[in-house]
């Protein structure tokens, strides 16, 4: 049997914070990202580790350490974090790939703006923080204990991996698809993929501790492969519906003895409208650019508009806009459930529309969300999109949830669908364009798509 066929019943392990070279073959240009406007790498972030740094060197807050874990339980509090979105991987994508393995898995959490990686015993925190200009941020806390912790921005390292065509060419999050051994190594001759939302559930979280029911739906997430080859079909019905990993490892040295298959889903949705919003902030900010240093070289006015603007702004935005609605999404064939209660938590934070319905609403039979739009529509990082891509995406919305917009790629948001995302948006998103202020404007058409 040929493995190395192309992407051929993959599995999913991740390269979600810093990342060893050695494991991210992908070789990058020169970073047009490093150039001005953006000038990334001499640009101060002001995201959540930033803004935590300046309440650590001011002394209005700390962070406690422990023995066992260091900072870790400190700093998801001081950050916002579940500890029931706690994911375990035991693949070796990581920057302390030598800790990591089956029996001592990597455990990682997030909320909607930072990522946090935990090793056992390791000599740091991993951070990626989501900033609102900057995009993915990535940081180290050393886990020893001092007086005033330090977060230490790391760049080249990261971008091996975290700025590649995985990522759309800008700092950004990873989630890949592959084969791991006894020992935690990838075994990249079986093929490698990204991995987001609209990944079959069958191909997702091998390299992963998956705990949840799923019903007849089989994935390869607590998969072990102890052959020299990946022999197909895999076996792996051992690894379905797990409740419990006490068998597998030592869940004791861990803050939760979960991996969370809803945490898993919603990670993987999240990295990608992440990444799809820093391109679509980056390629905005350089069409502008190159378009004022045009303007100028040509003597024309400031306000010319040139047309490759126009295409870079509509490219960008349109992969976001299809991003936010969960083009393409994988169906699910039955209900999802996980263990941690990540989910309960995952939808009280929600904003609330004046039927009391939220964006964070979980439908897990169908599909992932009740209302089929992200989230993160709600961010900082969306609302701080430079004004002509945020034009952009606000009238392309109207024209797809007023029904006026057809195109086959939103058949799958229903008429019902429409007017629900519609309506909370207007009861929860302030600051909307013109049009969408009254109900009136943004009128959606009962002719199901």
């Amino acid at each position: 049997m040929n493995v190395t066929a192309p992407l051929r019943c993959l599995m999913t392990a991740t390269t979600l914070l810093t990342c060893a070279a050695i494991y991210c073959p992908t070789i990058r240009a020169a970073d047009e990202f490093d150039k001005p406007p953006i000038s990334y790498r001499e640009s101060t972030g002001h995201n959540c580790v930033s803004g935590l740094q300046k309440s650590l060197d001011a002394r209005t807050q700390t962070l406690a350490y422990e023995e066992n874990q260091g900072y870790l339980k400190s700093l998801l509090s001081a950050l916002n974090v579940p500890a029931e979105s706690q994911m375990l991987v035991f693949s070796k994508t990581s920057l302390q790939l030598r800790r990591i393995a089956p029996r001592t898995p990597r455990a990682i959490y997030f909320g909607d703006d930072v990522y946090v990686g935990y090793c056992q015993s390791g000599d740091v925190l991993e951070i990626s923080a989501v900033d609102p200009q900057l995009g993915t941020v990535f940081y180290t806390l050393d886990q020893r204990s001092t007086e005033t912790p330090k977060f230490d921005r790391r760049n080249d390292n990261c971008m091996v991996c975290h700025a590649s065509s995985r990522t759309g060419g800008v700092p950004g999050h990873v989630v890949r698809s592959l084969y791991v051994d006894a020992g935690g190594q990838p075994m990249f001759s079986a093929g490698s993929r990204t991995v987001d939302h609209t990944t079959p559930i069958k191909e997702r979280w091998g390299g992963w501790y998956v705990t949840g029911t799923h019903g007849e739906q089989s994935h390869v997430g607590n998969l072990i492969v102890r052959t020299k080859r990946v022999e197909e079909p895999v076996e792996n019905s051992q690894g379905q519906n797990v409740l419990n990993l006490k068998d597998r490892f030592n869940v004791d040295r861990y803050i939760s003895p979960h991996s969370d298959i809803v945490a898993l889903m919603v990670m993987e949705h999240q990295t990608l409208v992440h990444n799809c919003l820093t391109k679509a902030n980056f390629a905005t900010r350089q069409a502008l650019h190159y378009e004022k240093t045009m303007n100028k070289i040509l003597s024309y006015g400031d306000d010319n508009r040139l047309e490759s603007t126009n295409r870079r702004i509509a490219n960008a935005g349109d992969n976001l806009i299809e991003a936010l609605l969960l083009v393409d999404e994988a169906p699910l064939t039955s209900a999802v459930k996980g263990t941690s209660g990540y989910a309960d938590v995952f939808v009280k934070t929600g904003k609330r529309d004046s039927h009391g319905r939220s964006l964070r609403d979980l439908e897990l039979s169908r599909r992932m969300f009740k209302y089929p739009c992200s989230y993160l529509i709600q961010s900082e990082s969306f609302d701080e999109l430079p004004r002509p891509m945020l034009d952009y995406v606000w009238q392309q919305l109207g024209q797809i949830l007023s029904g006026t917009d057809q195109s086959r790629k939103f058949a799958h948001l229903s008429a019902s669908d429409r007017m629900a995302i519609a309506e909370i948006l207007r009861d929860t998103k302030p600051a909307l364009p013109a049009d969408w202020a009254t109900t009136q404007d943004v009128k959606v058409s009962l002719v199901t798509p």
